[in-house]
């Protein structure tokens, strides 16, 4: 079998050289790293994984818990999570959560060892936060925020629930609804307060606005679509706490022979890349840089790691995406 030591002969380099190549090689020159890798490649070296883990007392695991995959925006996220940290020579756990499965992903990510967690399942008032910190394993939350107020990235979502009711208003729609997702989490909490502050600069009573809350799922978003559709006042449009809740909206709409935007405005948040596709083209309220904030996050959560930061506190800017499924109420 192949050791280190005989990769370093081939190269012409030391022992040590060949550690630091595959461990920390932004401290190895590049020409030292490519002779090095050159060498593995030739001589079909395997590195023992274990073995350099118990070395350093590192998994090279991270661990990802991700919102479910009916959700768009888990899914860029996700993507974009995966490909950096492979990018960075780690491997990636992933569990997706539900509100059914949460408290086993939980338990089992408490008994897994991994070198940092980032996860976007936290509710405001989560008791693993502080279980989180007592273990001192780096973690770091997206597109969620703890009451605890460290160790997150999120998008300013109180801004972002109000230029979404604000666009709405101010193409002279007067009756609007709410569509949303429960209120433990600080991404729905925030965008709804966004919502309400809109609403009363615009003179309407909070109160009077319809409003539903659900656990996002497909059947319960089609349920409070029915209820809509009994209202007295029927709305013109539709602010969705999220694109994914929107996108399902749409497709209810035209299950149902309704046509967006004439018949109903509907309006996201997030900007995910689904929403930009041409036969979609929802508007929506998303990062004003257009990044990813799981790619945002995982950056974060990697200088942490490396000790260049010791607590991530990052709420980004955005703004409107004007597309086809929003218009200027003609009855005004």
């Amino acid at each position: 079998m192949v050791s280190s030591k005989d990769v370093a002969k081939y190269a012409g380099v030391s022992q040590t050289t060949v550690s630091r190549v595959l461990n920390t090689p932004e401290l190895v020159k590049p020409k030292t790293i490519e002779k090095v890798m050159k060498a593995i490649e030739e001589l079909n070296y395997i590195p023992n994984d274990i073995a350099r883990s118990l070395v350093q007392q590192k998994t090279g695991i991270i661990t990802l818990i991700s919102g479910p995959l009916h959700n768009p925006f888990f899914v860029d996220t996700t993507t974009a999570i995966v490909n950096y940290v492979n990018a960075r020579g780690y491997k990636v756990n992933v569990y997706f959560g539900t509100e059914d499965n949460l408290n086993s992903i939980y338990n089992a990510v408490l008994e897994t060892k991994a070198d940092a967690i980032i996860l976007s399942s936290m509710l405001y008032q989560d008791e693993l936060f502080f279980k989180l910190e007592k273990r001192g394993i780096p973690f770091i939350m997206f597109n969620r925020k703890h009451q605890e107020n460290r160790h997150f990235v999120e998008i300013d979502n109180v801004h972002a629930g109000y230029l979404a009711a604000n666009h709405l208003l101010s193409l002279g729609h007067q009756s609007l609804c709410w569509i949303g997702g429960p209120h433990q989490m600080s991404t729905f909490y925030g965008r709804y307060q966004g919502f309400v502050q809109a609403l009363k600069q615009h003179g309407i009573d909070d109160k009077t606005v319809p409003t539903f809350f659900t656990n996002t799922n497909k059947n319960e978003i089609e349920r409070a679509f029915e209820e809509l559709l009994k209202l007295d006042r029927r709305p013109t449009a539709i602010c969705a706490a999220t694109d994914a809740i929107a996108i399902e909206i749409l497709n209810l709409c035209l299950e149902r022979g309704f046509k967006v935007p004439s018949d109903f405005n509907v309006m996201g948040i997030d900007n995910v890349e689904l929403s930009k596709h041409h036969s979609i083209a929802l508007t929506t309220v998303g990062l004003t840089s257009e990044e990813n904030l799981g790619f945002i996050a995982i950056e974060k959560l990697f200088e942490v790691m490396e000790k260049k930061s010791s607590c991530i506190r990052q709420t980004e800017s955005v703004k409107l995406f004007p597309r086809n499924t929003t218009c200027k109420n003609e009855l005004m």
